[in-house]
């Protein structure tokens, strides 16, 4: 999977796609732990996909509110006279 490929996803696909491949992780460790793992560079591989999809995941989220709240106007703040 491919950044270029990810980052064209909507935040619903990046969940949708993040469960599929923790499923894919678990059946993989499950495959290892019986010896019936042919290329156990895969678990690797999938645990990379969950760290790009989770990082990208939190990215938008943080840029969402952003993009959402309009600029915010400075505060005046007048001095009281004692």
């Amino acid at each position: 999977m491919k950044m270029e490929e990810i980052r064209q996803l909507s935040i619903d696909e990046l969940r949708k796609r993040l469960l599929d491949e923790e499923e894919s992780l678990s059946n993989l460790r499950f495959q290892l732990a019986t010896r019936q793992l042919d290329s156990p560079i895969r678990v690797r591989t999938v645990r990379r996909d969950i760290a790009r999809l989770k990082t990208l995941i939190r990215t938008q989220e943080m840029a969402a509110p952003q993009a959402a709240a309009p600029a915010a106007q400075p505060q005046t703040t007048e001095a009281k006279d004692s």
